[in-house]
């Protein structure tokens, strides 16, 4: 094993990153404006729902273009449980993502049989057609109409001497990290795998003895479950619904590009498209509020070029050179 010149080894190395990591997440709710906590606490929610879509397309090969109609079912799901039902907020984001669950798992049914750009059509509908569904008259006692759904932010529980934003981020940061979790365990487990093998070699999958359908169904079912416990969260953290929210340019396209950009292949490129998906827009109309999106496909551009495989997929590619570097420094002193 590589010692460095301060005699630790690479694992030492990585242990302390990790820690000093999880003190900076701690930290920045207390050295930082409320504003970039509330930036802070969006980015873990992009990141949840990133999180399902690498599971459908980068994990199972699926490609969705209506995400956000599932984000804005769970921000629906949380702010009328809330406002109608006086449900807790901590109660409607498992609320949310379980009724997602079973609406992209029976959305996933029929429509999973078809194959790439006929999959990516149909879920273009639904993420066209879900913010005209909101705004139906018949409906609007539940969702507000065009006006939409006013979500009282919550404070810190049991006195904690925490405001709102920063009690806020902790526990958008608890769930972020939980759903991780379930993602690490799902892909590790025999579904993961058949997931993945789905997406290899569908033909050997199926001789296996896989029933394809189902799992692609139940994939797109758990993808759809991690959007909608980002939709109550996102909800709950912007204090407001309404269907122009959702729209199919705001939501669907916008997340599917993070988590190309951020590294469709892994889990960790969720957080890194969570990031570029937040600041880069806003560092793009800085640079030119006039041609804000063309700065933007500027940086689009690059990132792809500098970058084919994700941000995560560069990192692991700069780590790996830096590990032969510094195995091969001792040898050369």
């Amino acid at each position: 094993m590589a010692t460095t010149h301060y005699g630790l080894n690479a694992a030492t190395w990585k242990r302390l990153g990790y820690v000093a990591l999880i003190v900076l997440v701690l930290a920045l709710p207390f050295v930082l404006s409320n504003y970039r906590v509330f930036q802070l606490t969006l980015v873990l929610v992009y990141a949840v729902v990133l999180l399902g879509i690498n599971i459908l397309t980068g994990f199972n090969g699926q490609i969705s273009l209506g995400h956000g109609a599932f984000y804005a079912a769970g921000a629906y799901t949380a702010a009328i449980l809330m406002s109608q039902f006086d449900v807790p907020y901590w109660v409607t984001v498992p609320a949310a993502g379980g009724f997602c669950l079973v609406l992209g798992f029976l959305f996933g049914l029929p429509v999973t049989r078809l194959e790439g750009l006929y999959l990516a059509l149909a879920t273009f509908a639904l993420g066209v057609a879900t913010p005209q569904i909101l705004k139906y008259k018949g409906i609007e006692d539940w969702t507000g109409g065009v006006q939409g759904i006013v979500i009282i932010k919550p404070d810190a529980p049991f006195g904690l001497p925490l405001n709102s934003d920063q009690w806020l981020y902790f526990f958008v940061l608890f769930v972020a990290v939980i759903m991780l979790i379930i993602a690490w365990n799902i892909l590790r487990g025999r579904i993961g795998r058949a997931i993945v093998a789905i997406r290899d070699q569908p033909i050997a999958a199926q001789a296996m003895g896989i029933n394809t359908a189902i799992y692609k169904s139940l994939t797109f079912g758990i993808s759809a479950m991690f959007a909608g416990v980002a939709g109550a969260l996102g909800g709950i953290a912007i204090q407001f619904v309404a269907p122009d929210s959702f729209a199919f340019y705001v939501t669907s396209i916008p997340f599917l590009f993070a988590a190309v950009i951020g590294g469709i292949f892994s889990l960790s490129g969720a957080v890194y498209g969570a990031l570029f998906l937040l600041f880069i827009p806003n560092i793009a109309e800085e640079i030119s509020k006039a041609a804000a999106g063309a700065v933007f496909g500027v940086f689009l551009i690059v990132f792809m070029f500098v970058m084919p495989a994700g941000i995560a997929g560069f990192i692991r590619y700069a780590s790996a050179w830096v590990k032969r570097r510094t195995g091969a420094s001792p040898a050369q002193s």
